[in-house]
């Protein structure tokens, strides 16, 4: 599994899920309506690395945004 970057955890952050499949699904559904290059490439690091884990390492992962 990738180490996420503080952008990565930040843009999680967003999203008020629990558990990594509702994450995947929940990134997977706003990627369409991202204009920004950088931005879309952000949600697609993250749900490739999302994708590449596991239930149990999602749930050792500490979300929260930094300031």
């Amino acid at each position: 599994m990738g180490k996420f970057t503080v952008e990565e955890i930040n843009l999680m952050c967003v999203f008020n899920t629990k558990s990594r499949r509702e994450l995947i699904e929940d990134i997977g559904r706003v990627l369409p309506h991202l204009k920004e290059s950088e931005m879309e490439e952000l949600a697609r690091n993250v749900l490739t690395k999302l994708q590449d884990m596991t239930d149990e390492e999602f749930t050792e992962l500490v979300l929260e945004a930094a300031d």
